[in-house]
Parts: structure tokens; sequence; C-alpha cells
């Protein structure tokens, strides 16, 4: 599953954008400096998020939407179409 495929199906469970969890999880004070396993944490008691689907929010959450370009294009399970993951939302991602 390509981290954009987690990320929307994030929003399609919880009806939030990453966009939205980023700005609630900066709110709670988690950065570029939090560890994941808070993080995680928060996800699963407040939203029921599991850990792989949790761990692509960590992933925006401490990094940013930007992501690694070996995930782009490929073969490999996390591959993306591009390198930078759309966090607005599934119905407004352009094509």
């Amino acid at each position: 599953m390509s981290f954009q495929a987690y990320l929307d199906s994030i929003e399609a469970k919880t009806g939030l954008t990453p966009r939205q969890f980023v700005d609630r999880a900066h709110e709670r004070g988690f950065d570029a400096s939090t560890k994941a396993t808070p993080i995680i944490e928060w996800l699963r008691d407040d939203y029921g998020i599991g850990r792989g689907h949790a761990m692509a929010l960590v992933h925006v959450i401490t990094k940013g939407p930007g992501i690694n370009g070996k995930h782009v294009g490929g073969t490999g399970t996390h591959r993306d179409q591009w390198d930078t993951l759309w966090l607005d939302g599934a119905a407004t991602r352009p094509q």
C-alpha cells in the first residue's frame, strides 16, 4: 500500500484529511522532535487508527509531505506516483 493510499484510507475512516491530523498533532505539541510512539498511541486511542496507517501520519507530522525518491515509481511496497503526499483530502487531489 502506498503512503498516499494509507492517508486516503485514514481519511475515509475518520472523515479528517491528513492536513487536519497534522494541525491537530501540532496543537498537541507533536512536531519533528516527537518520537513515533506517542503519536501512534494518540491516533489509536482517539481515532482507532492501527499502527501501519498511523506510521504514514507519523511521517507527515514529523517530516512533512515529502517522501524519499525510492518510494516513487518502481515496484516497491510503498511506491507512490509523486514525491510529495497530498494532504488536503482525496476529493481535492489533482490527478
